[in-house]
């Protein structure tokens, strides 16, 4: 489960002026940067054939996100500011909310289109027939079951120095507090050989880090051959296969990290950093989740990590306060924590998602929920100082990235955030190069740790 996260990217395309927001999960931002190079591969139709209303639009794409019920309401709001702020323009939504929470945009005036997963390649032609007054709906949505495609050719948003590349969509576990196969279908995969040649053309753009990403990577199945070829053979035909400087992995869960999966590791161009989506640490919880692991292959994969790739960063997804955690139950997946290796937890007090299982359990106080949080944020809190402390003198291979913030300025292979000390007209030149660095010191800012480094 990753945290609600808006961005925006901006661009003038095919005569009006299109902004795309995207809410949510790396799944989305690859969705995004196809939603873009989908309407402007349509740009030389629609300029010679689209009505004379559109090009003076100015269209807001909001690619919406779903894992939460407070997702789709977050959505809904900035729909109304921006109808709010420009009354004439033009808002399609579309995403995970768009196909799991229609109805919360069904029924708002304020969007003008909505566009669900089941149809979102289409979005480009709906918008088209809109404009020319032909669209007699203004809803579209069908049973996401019954879609077989997975759109590839996106993963880029414009100003981003790193790509990311959805190999998989989807998702067949069905975990008990998840609504996102509903919103995604059922698990699919891009072939190999596909996404092989994806990465190449990535870095002949002059991108130089790609993350596989997708909805569960560790359901990743490519059945284009005679063979059924797992995420293990995608990572060793990537790393053997194309030149480019970075290769980074999304969410794993503790039984998909293999030993071989782990061996190739071994090679610098992948990047020793893990997302952990493990949710709990006790046994019972993750049943009743519907998890397909125990206590036991928590601990076995985070030391297995430790052990083979050595000061990898490890992040790792937690929810707090699930309907049927016991004081016991936090209290052991507190104590597994406290006693396993890893760098910072990603904490999620639980939030009931309407037509899930879990939802209609008895549920846990709010504030029970928060205070288990704030124990884990704690924890977390601690442990990433403790471990950005240990980087102090280090030397590190650091991608200086074209979004500058005043916090982080590059990323390290192991996904530290670095604030490097570079002279003011250096800045330009070195964007989306990487560079050796040293760290020098910790900078702690409220809950944020940011390495401070300088160049070698």
């Amino acid at each position: 489960m990753d945290h609600v996260e808006v961005s925006a990217a901006k661009r003038r395309s095919f005569g009006y002026d299109l902004q795309v927001y995207t809410f949510g999960c790396k799944v989305n931002t690859y969705d995004s940067g196809l939603i873009q190079k989908n309407l402007k591969n349509y740009e030389a139709q629609l300029k010679a054939e689209t009505s004379p209303l559109a090009t003076q639009s100015r269209v807001h794409v909001l690619n919406t996100c779903a894992v939460t019920a407070e997702a789709t309401a977050q959505a809904v709001r900035m729909i109304r500011k921006i109808k709010a702020k420009e009354p004439l323009a033009t808002i399609v939504v579309t995403g995970c909310a768009a196909q799991v929470d229609t109805g919360a945009f069904e029924t708002l005036p304020s969007a003008d289109l909505v566009i669900a997963n089941s149809h979102k390649g289409l979005l480009p032609q709906l918008l088209d027939q809109y404009f020319k007054g032909t669209l007699k709906d203004r809803v579209f949505k069908s049973n996401i079951f019954k879609k077989d495609d997975l759109e590839s050719g996106g993963g880029e948003e414009h100003f981003h120095t790193r790509s990311f590349l959805k190999i998989q969509d989807g998702c067949n576990s069905f975990c008990s507090f998840c609504i996102i196969p509903y919103a995604r279908g059922k698990s699919r995969s891009i072939a190999i050989f596909d996404i092989v040649q994806k990465i190449k053309n990535l870095e002949s753009e002059g991108v130089k880090e790609v993350v596989l990403t997708g909805v569960h990577i560790g359901d990743y199945a490519d059945e284009s051959t005679e063979k059924v070829l797992v995420l293990e053979d995608l990572v060793e035909s990537v790393l053997h296969k194309t030149s480019i400087s970075r290769i980074r992995l999304s969410s794993l869960e503790p039984i998909e990290v293999s030993n071989r999966l782990l061996d190739l590791f071994q090679d610098p161009k992948l990047c020793p950093h893990f997302h952990m989506s493990i949710q709990s640490a006790d046994t019972n919880v993750l049943h009743e989740m519907k998890r397909k692991y125990s206590e036991k292959e928590v601990r076995q994969s985070l030391e297995k990590i430790s052990l083979k790739v050595p000061n990898a960063f490890v992040g790792m997804d937690v929810i707090a306060g699930f309907p049927t955690e016991t004081e016991e139950a936090f209290e052991n997946t507190y104590k597994v924590l406290a006693e396993t290796p890893w760098t910072r937890l990603h904490v999620f007090p639980y939030s009931e998602r309407s037509g899930t299982k879990a939802a209609i359990l008895p549920q846990m106080h709010q504030m029970i929920r928060k205070e288990r949080g704030l124990r884990l944020r704690e924890l977390s809190h601690h442990r990433l100082t403790c471990e950005a402390l240990k980087q102090v003198g280090t030397k590190k291979s650091a991608l200086v990235l074209n979004n500058f913030s005043k916090s982080q300025q590059a990323l390290s292979r192991d996904y530290w955030s670095l604030n490097l000390d570079l002279v003011d007209d250096l800045n330009s030149d070195l964007k989306n190069t990487v560079q050796d660095v040293i760290v020098s010191d910790v900078v702690i800012e409220h809950n944020d740790v940011i390495l401070k480094a300088a160049l070698i």
